[in-house]
């Protein structure tokens, strides 16, 4: 059975948000939005899968979250990279480059 994209998302999920939010704090469904805008529809978060994730990363010390309210918006929980997250990022995006690399090498037709 093929692999599907669900599952190459499960995969790379903490890289694409720690990336996100490494520029800038914003709220989940923005996230989301942004993932899937980014990705021309290709990775899509539904707030099921992504909420725990947020809550995990959070928990681990990689994101903090913080209540923003705004006048007539309801309140919204914005995350933001910690410390520790940005370390994080930057071993997952090394480990993430030399993935790819490796598979590129596999999946290019042999130029004998």
């Amino acid at each position: 059975m093929p692999l599907t994209a669900d599952e190459l998302k499960k995969g790379s999920a903490e890289l694409l948000i720690l990336s996100l939010l490494a520029r800038r704090a914003m709220h989940g469904y923005e996230l989301a939005k942004l993932i899937e805008a980014r990705s021309e529809g290709a990775v899509r978060f539904k707030a099921a899968s992504l909420y725990p994730l947020l809550y995990r990363l959070e928990d681990r010390g990689w994101i903090l979250g913080r209540w923003v309210e705004k006048a007539g918006q309801r309140r919204r929980r914005h995350y933001r990279v910690t410390a520790e997250g940005h370390k994080v990022l930057e071993q997952q995006r090394q480990t993430w480059a030399a993935f790819v690399a490796g598979v590129s090498r596999i999946l290019e037709p042999d130029h004998a």
